[in-house]
């Protein structure tokens, strides 16, 4: 049971969070903090939290644990702001889906108080934010991971664990670097083949008559381009170096992909399609 949880940033993965654990009966009092006064009052209004404030020290004060659910930029930030006002045995975790950045951050900002934070990330979310846009669902069997640090507290870990599973997800732990790595490839570059190439349709000429025969599958695989904008930005710039490489290795595959094309090279082709539907089946059979 967890008496009272701060929630900083109360949009789509920390409202959802709140609401998952108010359905399990799990938590006693939700105190929301973030920027938007009006997404605060809505969130109230839902009964996502029970009171809200714009200042995080107040938010954090007496929680038994704290929910960093901000864009990674401001990540730092927020545990500066939080560090004196934490309870000494409250716990810190975060939903950031770069956890290099967050633990540098942390590591930074927390100072002594670093072994009660364990980095997380929830592999969950839609398209769409603000607290209007959470679910009490969005965590049911899907993956939470979880990059602990050699000195994070056993109990603390434990009970962030124990957080996720009370909301249906599936908890995993991994390293820090490894995690970083596989989400640039799973997670990082999906959405960056959707801003891409919605970005180069919108400025290729006769746009309008392009978008307008667009096919289910046009929409279906651009749909994550409707992203924020400013949480994508600074995912990339947290985790530059495994995503630049991963987006270098997939811009020589598909060089390789228009070469055949062009060379009307129908072998390779069939060779590169099958190989792919199969990878795909194989991952829908894992995952049913």
């Amino acid at each position: 049971m967890i008496e009272r949880l701060a929630i900083i940033g109360v949009g789509l993965i920390g409202g959802s969070l709140a609401r998952a654990l108010r359905a399990a009966d799990a938590v006693g009092e939700v105190v929301g903090c973030g920027r938007s006064l009006a997404n605060l009052e809505k969130a109230r209004e839902l009964g996502v939290v029970d009171r809200f404030t714009q200042d995080p020290a107040h938010a954090v004060a007496g929680a038994d644990l704290v929910f960093v659910a901000v864009p990674l930029g401001a990540m730092r930030g927020v545990f500066a702001d939080i560090r004196d006002a934490l309870r000494l045995d409250a716990v810190v975790t975060d939903g950031g889906s770069v956890k290099g950045s967050v633990v540098t951050d942390a590591t930074q900002a927390l100072g002594v108080l670093l072994p009660r934070f364990v980095p997380g990330h929830p592999i969950a979310g839609t398209e769409h934010s603000g607290v209007e846009a959470s679910l009490v669902d969005l965590y049911r069997h899907r993956r939470v991971i979880l990059t602990p640090l050699p000195q994070t507290d056993a109990d603390a870990l434990l009970g962030v664990t124990a957080m996720w599973e009370t909301c249906g997800a599936e908890v995993t732990s991994m390293s820090v670097a490894h995690h970083d790595e596989v989400l640039a490839s799973t997670n990082h570059i999906p959405h960056m083949l959707a801003f891409g190439l919605y970005d180069a349709m919108d400025r290729i000429a006769d746009n309008d008559e392009l978008i307008r025969y667009a096919a289910g599958g046009f929409r279906d695989f651009t749909r994550i381009a409707s992203s924020n904008p400013v949480m994508w930005r600074d995912i990339c710039l947290a985790n530059r170096e495994a995503l630049s490489a991963m987006l270098a290795r997939f811009g020589v595959e598909m060089t390789d992909l228009a070469e055949s094309i062009r060379r009307a090279d129908a072998e390779r082709l069939l060779e590169i399609f099958a190989r792919a539907k199969a990878a795909r089946d194989r991952y829908l059979d894992s995952v049913s």
